[in-house]
């Protein structure tokens, strides 16, 4: 499954970079997310990792993730280690003028054998999920 999302952010692209590579901010602005938390020291690099833990369909989920590739400033992809099913996400930040920038996000992902079987369906489902969330992070980085 391959999903993505992009906003225009009314932030400089070291600030907005600088928040969405922070994992430990992830449940300001993704629904379901309870908790995040670093789970080797700073500063983030390949290697990095943490732990999060959110709900989905009613269930709480645990899930560890890697930092698999980062360019300061710029970019990070992070996979996940284990959890319910692979995932794996790769954000970027691109300045648009001294104040403005572009996040954009890929996220690739297994959904599983009983996922799959409602292909379409989870797919527009977790699309409109991801754009959301992206929505929610213009809205509190643009301070709307």
């Amino acid at each position: 499954m391959q999903l993505s999302a992009s906003q225009i952010i009314q932030r400089p692209a070291d600030e907005v970079f600088a928040f969405v590579a922070d994992a430990g901010n992830n449940p300001r602005w993704q629904q379901g997310m309870q908790s995040c938390e670093w789970t080797s020291p700073p500063p983030l690099t390949v290697g990095s990792t943490y732990r999060q833990q959110a709900t989905f369909l009613g269930r709480r989920v645990v899930t560890e993730f890697e930092v698999v590739g980062h360019e300061p400033g710029r970019s990070v992809t992070i996979r996940s280690t284990s959890g319910p099913f692979p995932i794996r996400v790769r954000r970027s930040v691109t300045p648009i003028d001294a104040s403005t920038s572009r996040v954009d996000a890929e996220i690739s992902g297994d959904p599983g054998r009983f996922f799959r079987l409602a292909g379409p369906l989870v797919r527009r489902l977790a699309q409109r999920s991801v754009t959301a969330d992206y929505r929610r992070l213009k809205a509190l980085l643009d301070g709307v």
